[in-house]
């Protein structure tokens, strides 16, 4: 009679075994919901294609700046597409405010067609170059890319709220071993974080009063992050 951790290890090195054996035989490098640590069966290799590591193993997370503070939309250990959390997130939006965001600051991977669709849907203004011919008004094409490099500068937000994450509150290190450990660990960090936010913005209205540091338009920035974790063999 195997105790149950014992048990669950056996269960996981089956698995191991399976996935290992499958690309052995097909003669590949890629499987499914590929384990790559015994004691952490739930951590996912994913391919970023950066320069220093073209793979990285966490969560994934799809993060969005609202009024200056982080909010996860989304959160996976396996690879996902971010562009079909953009819905999802501005349904959220307008569930805690009651109306959709006058503008959504996002990458470029977020201007599919499904997106586009239902941004025009509702009177939300998607980030970026509208499709088809540029008109022929030179004037109306400077404001455009004016508008452009605009939303490009908002949207820069997001990619520094996940360096101070990382650089700050230890998210690039996660070391929880458990996945709900780590998630907790994840969702404790962006707390934080918003309420360091808050008091600065409390103390900068005594600090500066006539000059606010941060602009409060309703806008929803998104983005993607994941964190990397220590893996135990």
């Amino acid at each position: 009679m195997l105790l149950e951790r014992k048990e669950s290890r056996l269960c996981i090195l089956e698995l191991l075994y399976q996935q290992q054996l499958e690309m052995y035989q097909n003669r590949t490098h890629r499987v499914d919901h590929r384990i790559v640590s015994i004691d952490q069966p739930h951590v996912r290799p994913i391919v970023r294609g950066k320069a220093r590591t073209n793979t990285e193993f966490g969560a994934k997370i799809a993060l969005s700046v609202d009024n200056g503070f982080c909010l996860i939309e989304f959160l996976s250990w396996e690879n996902f597409n971010e562009s079909r959390t953009l819905q999802q997130a501005a349904e959220n939006y307008r569930h805690r405010h009651g109306y959709y965001p006058e503008v959504i600051c996002a990458d470029a991977i977020y201007r599919i067609r499904e997106n586009l669709n239902y941004c025009k849907e509702r009177g939300i203004r998607l980030s970026g170059p509208p499709l088809g011919r540029p008109p022929a008004d030179p004037e109306i094409n400077r404001e455009r890319r004016r508008i452009t490099r605009q939303d490009a500068a908002r949207r820069n937000i997001v990619e520094a709220k996940f360096g101070e994450a990382k650089r700050a509150y230890n998210l690039g290190c996660i070391r929880g071993k458990r996945k709900d450990t780590s998630e907790t660990l994840i969702v404790i960090q962006f707390i934080t974080m918003n309420l360091w936010s808050m008091l600065r913005d409390f103390l900068r209205k005594f600090l500066t009063p006539t000059k606010p540091y941060f602009s409060r338009k309703f806008t929803v920035f998104q983005g993607e992050v994941t964190h990397s974790l220590p893996l135990v063999a």
